[in-house]
């Protein structure tokens, strides 16, 4: 009988249990040895996608969005550098020595409706023709006559105005109704006696102040721009029509006029009727 091979021998001659190394070692250096296999009971749901019923891979859902919260819309919004911010909610506060609705700041008023005599500067020329008067501040003149002499102080309403152009019936400004304010001046219930002021006022002669300025107006009784201690005796006569021997020297210690008077501008626009200093 031939001999067998060393291998053949050795292979031929191995025991159950030397197979059994043999066979791990193979098992050892194989790929499929390198990377642990995982049963399908190890694997995380999460970590595969579910599939739709259409067959393709449902796509994970977005996360949620946090709402933004809105600014109040009535909150002012931020100050801007050293400025503080506005809110459009709440009306703006008049500016500093100005009023609203006819009211003036009593530093910061009509400065035109307060006496300022030059005892040094020429007398001004003193007016009696009305026909001479430009036809807006004739017109403007005439209705204020014509509702004094009426009786009925409601019939000037129309006539002072509302809001920036309301009428000056003070030097400080007033609060609540002009009418009002009228009828509380007045000696009597009615205010009839400030409507006899009113048209006796405007029934003297005029001056025309600061013309083809600005501050161009149109101004009763001429005594208002005339010192008082110039004023001729037939003067004198006029002015005691509207106030007192007594009202007079009181005046003189001031140096002006200083009952009422009435200011129209060029353009027709009552701009004053106001008494005081």
């Amino acid at each position: 009988m031939a001999a067998r091979s060393a291998t053949g021998r050795k292979h031929a001659g191995l025991a159950p249990h030397a197979w059994a190394l043999l066979l791990a070692g193979l098992l050892a250096c194989s790929p499929a040895a390198v990377t642990p296999a995982w049963a399908l009971s190890e694997i995380q749901q999460g970590d595969v996608p579910a599939a739709t019923p259409d067959g393709g891979i449902e796509k994970e859902p977005l996360p949620p969005v946090e709402p933004v919260p809105l600014p109040d819309p009535v909150s002012p919004p931020a100050s801007v550098g050293d400025e503080p911010a506005t809110d459009p909610t709440v009306p703006a506060a008049p500016a500093e020595g100005g009023g609203t609705d006819g009211e003036t700041d009593g530093d910061g008023g009509n400065e035109a409706a307060r006496p300022e005599i030059d005892p040094n500067a020429p007398v001004p020329e003193i007016h009696y023709d009305l026909g001479a008067l430009p036809e807006p501040v004739r017109r403007m003149r005439d209705l204020i006559v014509e509702a004094a002499k009426s009786g009925e102080i409601e019939r000037l309403r129309p006539l002072v105005g509302t809001g920036d152009d309301t009428t000056q019936l003070a030097l400080g400004g007033i609060d609540g109704d002009p009418i009002a304010f009228l009828e509380e001046l007045s000696g009597d219930e009615g205010g009839q006696e400030i409507l006899a002021i009113l048209e006796e006022v405007l029934e003297a002669g005029y001056v025309h102040l600061d013309a083809g300025t600005s501050e161009e107006l149109y101004v009763w009784p001429y005594f208002f721009a005339v010192p008082l201690e110039r004023l001729t005796p037939p003067q004198r006569v006029e002015l005691f029509k509207i106030v007192t021997a007594g009202d007079y020297e009181d005046m003189k210690s001031y140096g002006a006029y200083i009952f009422y008077r009435v200011g129209i501008t060029p353009e027709g626009r009552w701009q004053f009727f106001v008494a005081g200093d």
